[in-house]
C-alpha cells in the first residue's frame, strides 16, 4: 500500500509560494524589456498601494508616539546607570601605562 503525502498547510503553500517568488525574481528582472514591464506595474499599482497605506499610517503612527516616551525613559536610565565613562577611563589608562613600558610616545 503506497503511503500518501499529508496535503500542504496554508502556511507551507505561502512559504513556498513566496520563496519561489524570491528565488525568481532576479531572472525575471533579467529578461528581456523587464525594466518597461516594471515600469507599467508600478505605474498601475503605486497609486492603488499608496491609497490603502493610509489605513496603516495613523494607527502605526499613534502606536509610535505612544511608546516612543517610556522607550526613551528606558535608554536614558541605561545610558546614566552604565559606567562608559569610567571604563573607556580605564581603557585608555591601560593603554597609556604599555606603551609606557615599552618606551613608545604618547599624546
Amino acid at each position: 500500500m503506497p503511503v500518501r503525502i499529508p496535503a500542504a498547510t496554508r502556511t507551507e503553500v505561502f512559504t513556498m509560494g513566496a520563496a519561489s517568488a524570491a528565488g525568481f525574481a532576479p531572472f525575471y528582472l533579467m529578461a528581456p524589456g523587464a525594466d518597461k514591464r516594471l515600469h507599467k506595474h508600478t505605474d498601475k499599482w503605486a497609486p492603488r498601494w499608496e491609497r490603502n497605506i493610509t489605513m496603516f499610517r495613523n494607527p502605526v503612527e499613534k502606536g509610535i508616539q505612544r511608546v516612543s516616551p517610556p522607550v526613551e525613559r528606558t535608554v536614558k536610565r541605561l545610558e546614566n546607570g552604565l559606567p562608559l565613562e569610567k571604563a573607556a577611563k580605564g581603557v585608555d589608562k591601560g593603554i597609556k601605562k604599555s606603551l609606557d613600558r615599552m618606551g613608545i610616545k604618547h599624546s
